[in-house]
């Protein structure tokens, strides 16, 4: 568990799109080690906090996102335009009420998403190395969050990971589902503590396909294949042909090495019209749908693996294929000896 808080305390970590924060109130909720984490849109200004009032430490927001004001429903403090407004505030005579605030977090930007760090060691742009830019064009193509899922894996977190890291499981586990694009070997990219999956779609009708949607969309950055970007330790972004990203965090669990808090949405990029909009509703929908049953595949096999399957320790028989899970062990490894 010192680990988890370690790397969840140490590093900056990716949980938002500017899309899913458009509106005053907009709000995502976060289960982590450190406790709830609540990112919200203060009149235009984006912060992060634990989700407790001040005032008894009741819970602010109970549901994964919505748009609701930061308001406590036990006694009414309520966070609006960088203030707590307190009810009967002359009533507090006895105690400097104007201390009063909510913890908040730090918050950075890499293009339009969002990054949050509790207490970061190194700025964000050093942290991310060359993926910053990479992550820069493809949030400026993002348009709508098309999907929103969450529940907990029941596995320790470095075992999701490491199974979202590799491709080498896909024929056995996921034969209906990814493993008929064909994916290609590919190749792997190492920037830092993160990487890069590249790979090419084997299935040349599957290709074919996706090929003829670009014209329905209004984008200036993708790659043509199979994308997985992971942001060391606990961030995916997938994509096939950039239609589409799917944003994944896998949170541990506080208190609990069985369990890794998951979850995923679907960030959409924009469509070339309204009629564009209305063609592509389909596709998001089925790609939503394919995505669910990839992870619940994933999960299932994460099941059995039991916790001290994993270390940090190298992979006793790596395939080519595991290169990520081996980079991943050995920056686990590197950070783990600064705690």
């Amino acid at each position: 568990m010192q680990l988890d808080n370690h790397f969840f305390n140490s590093f900056w970590h990716l949980v938002c799109h500017r899309r899913e924060l458009q509106a005053s109130g907009d709000y995502v909720r976060f289960d982590t080690p450190s406790g709830e984490v609540v990112v919200f849109n203060d009149s235009g200004n984006v912060i992060a906090f634990d989700n407790r009032c001040p005032h008894r430490g009741a819970r602010i927001y109970s549901s994964d996102f919505g748009n609701q004001a930061a308001s406590c429903k036990y006694h009414g403090w309520t966070y609006k335009n960088g203030e707590i407004i307190v009810p009967n505030k002359d009533d507090f005579g006895s105690c400097n009420i104007e201390s009063a605030h909510f913890n908040t977090y730090s918050l950075d930007w890499c293009g339009d998403f969002i990054f949050l760090g509790i207490a970061p060691v190194s700025k964000l742009y050093d942290q991310l190395g060359n993926v910053a830019e990479i992550l820069e064009n493809i949030s400026f193509n993002i348009d709508l969050r098309h999907d929103f899922d969450r529940y907990q894996y029941e596995c320790y977190w470095p075992l999701a990971v490491e199974n979202a890291l590799e491709p080498y499981h896909i024929s056995m586990v996921h034969p209906q589902t990814l493993a008929t694009l064909n994916l290609e070997n590919g190749e792997n990219v190492f920037n830092g503590c993160n990487s890069i999956w590249y790979s090419p779609i084997g299935n040349s009708k599957i290709r074919k396909q996706l090929s003829g949607l670009k014209k329905l969309l209004n984008i200036d950055f993708q790659y043509e294949g199979y994308m997985s970007i992971y942001m060391f330790p606990f961030t995916m972004l997938s994509s096939t042909f950039g239609y589409s990203y799917s944003l994944q965090n896998f949170f541990p669990v506080a208190g609990n090495v069985e369990r890794t808090n998951f979850t995923s949405r679907l960030l959409t990029t924009n469509a070339a019209s309204i009629n564009a909009s209305q063609i592509l509703k389909p596709f998001f929908d089925s790609t939503s749908t394919v995505n669910r049953m990839v992870f619940k595949e994933d999960h299932d096999i994460c099941k059995i693996m039991p916790r001290d399957s994993w270390s940090a320790e190298p992979l006793m028989f790596p395939s080519d294929s595991e290169r990520k899970i081996v980079h991943f062990r050995e920056t686990c490894k590197k950070f783990a000896v600064t705690i």
